[in-house]
């Protein structure tokens, strides 16, 4: 029930407040533009090719990757330094195009309408999906769209992965780094820290989905001449990877902060501020938590 031009439009709305809430975009230029090509590169080969793509690392610190239905796609630093190659990252940005491929904001937007009015049922799906994720997604990435990155479906996510999938080979891309990527996305999923539990709010991780990635990847693709392009990733994300324990330092933070324990979540920020100084996003941190302290004199030091 919705056009083309309404998901851009809904996309255009929506998509940067969530870029805001994620601490906007990195100010590594080198890395963003990197991403951006890798991207673009896989869009080309998408079945709509001609949607308005824009591909962005956001400075939020928790592990995910969103898609809004317009082509606005969004990886955070915390899953680009869980990553070993390109071939990964070609994997998980050709999972967020299959999303915005199949439509599948459209379709569960589609079928909200179809009992009430693009309002009553668009407020329904916002309310429930906020609701579950509840005080987590205040403290690791807000999702203000609600129903635009509302949980996708099981059925979802395997199609997504398939057509991920068919993008990044097609590209050139051993599929190896597909089974790299579901690899890593199984092993989060058994740690289940709350860095991560947002990524699976949104992306629902299976034993299943995992078997299936590793049956298309075998059946389809037994002798591939792809490559993974491990050597080129690491020197692209080496500025991120320097300030790693800074990254991983925030994210600890932030589940203090989810915890109201305060005292605790300023070390972690006085420490990732000890490692990178002038980081936006650990700044502001810092700020969120001196105002929760309510030590005031000491908030616009940082928010300034």
């Amino acid at each position: 029930l919705m056009s083309e031009q309404e998901e851009i439009q809904i996309d255009r709305q929506n998509a940067p407040y969530q870029l805001s809430s994620d601490y906007g975009i990195t100010q590594d230029r080198d890395l963003q533009a990197y991403v951006a090509q890798v991207g673009l590169g896989l869009a080309a080969l998408s079945h709509r090719p001609r949607m308005p793509y824009r591909f962005n690392v956001v400075n939020a610190t928790y592990i995910n990757a969103y898609a809004f239905p317009g082509g606005t796609i969004c990886a955070t630093r915390g899953i680009l330094l869980k990553l070993n190659d390109e071939g990964e990252l070609a994997s998980l940005l050709g999972h967020e195009l299959g999303h915005v491929n199949a439509r599948h904001t459209a379709a569960q937007m589609s079928q909200a309408m179809l009992p009430t009015t693009l309002v009553g049922g668009g407020a329904a799906i916002v309310g429930s999906q906020a609701g579950a994720l509840g005080d987590l997604t205040a403290q690791l990435g807000s999702i203000g769209a609600g129903a635009l990155l509302a949980s996708y479906s099981r059925d979802n996510e395997r199609e997504a992965d398939d057509l991920g999938l068919r993008y990044m080979a097609a590209a050139g891309y051993d599929p190896r780094g597909f089974v790299g990527l579901m690899e890593m996305l199984r092993s989060l999923n058994k740690q289940k820290p709350n860095a991560v539990q947002l990524l699976f709010s949104t992306h629902p991780m299976s034993e299943e989905r995992y078997q299936d990635a590793l049956d298309a990847v075998r059946t389809r693709y037994p002798q591939s001449s792809g490559a993974l392009y491990r050597e080129r990733y690491m020197d692209q994300t080496a500025g991120l990877r320097r300030i790693q324990g800074a990254v991983e330092a925030m994210q600890n933070g932030e589940k203090e902060m989810a915890r109201k324990s305060f005292d605790n979540a300023a070390a972690q920020f006085q420490q990732a501020l000890g490692i990178a100084p002038r980081d936006y996003a650990a700044t502001l941190m810092m700020a969120k938590c001196r105002f929760a302290q309510e030590r005031f004199a000491e908030v616009e030091r940082f928010a300034v």
